[in-house]
């Protein structure tokens, strides 16, 4: 089975045609357009990223009135859990995406993104990705840690702790945002093959579609 193109390949245009070239700096503003031009794949995750929203925004509140009942220890186990969620859970993410990367063969792999803008991502510098691939590392951080919250929710139940889980879930599901919307690029064109790949020279991220014979 051949394996994914070569970058020169890629960029013959008898051979492929280049979908977009996207800048690290401006990939929030790509990731929107996937958004409001997808009708494949996000409307189910918006469906399901909702039903965990309102989900966090319950226990929540039903953490906050068991604290004026005076059992504050619900709404202590929710600050830990968002103080987690917004500091290491971050990390976490990003190192699974690095994983992921490491497992399917990329060489280099460098880290990075902006506190002030909320935006962190994982390059695989010169590293080709069919869409098995991409989705493949694109989405191990969802499986993985929504797997562990539902474990925790089911190994805590009945438990202050469940609302760490809880949380966990409803928190980690808006990471995965991007994500999902990166990947829904790769069902946009029925019958073609799409690869893309990270230069970290350029900060840039590159998308290309098979041609049609």
């Amino acid at each position: 089975m051949k394996g994914a193109p070569t970058i020169e390949e890629l960029h013959n245009e008898a051979q492929y045609e280049m979908l977009a070239s996207v800048k690290i700096s401006e990939i929030r503003d790509f990731v929107v357009s996937q958004v409001a031009d997808d009708k494949k794949l996000i409307p189910y995750y918006a469906i399901y990223q909702t039903l965990l929203f309102l989900s966090g925004v319950f226990f929540l509140s039903r953490a906050v009135v068991l604290a004026f009942r005076g059992s504050p220890v619900y709404l202590g186990v929710v600050a830990i859990s968002l103080l987690f969620d917004f500091t290491l859970l971050v990390v976490i993410h990003e190192l699974l995406h690095g994983i992921a990367l490491k497992i399917a063969g990329a060489r280099r792999i460098s880290f990075g993104g902006s506190l002030r803008k909320f935006l962190f991502y994982v390059e695989a510098d010169r590293f080709v990705m069919g869409k098995k691939t991409y989705l493949a590392v694109a989405l191990t951080p969802l499986f993985v840690i929504q797997a562990i919250a539902v474990a925790g929710i089911i190994v805590f139940n009945g438990s202050p702790l469940v609302y760490f889980f809880l949380m966990l879930m409803s928190i980690h599901s808006f990471f995965c945002a991007g994500d999902i919307a990166m990947t829904a690029l790769f069902y946009r064109f029925p019958g073609r093959k799409i690869f893309t790949y990270d230069d970290a020279s350029e900060k840039i991220c590159y998308f290309f579609a098979e041609k049609r014979i």
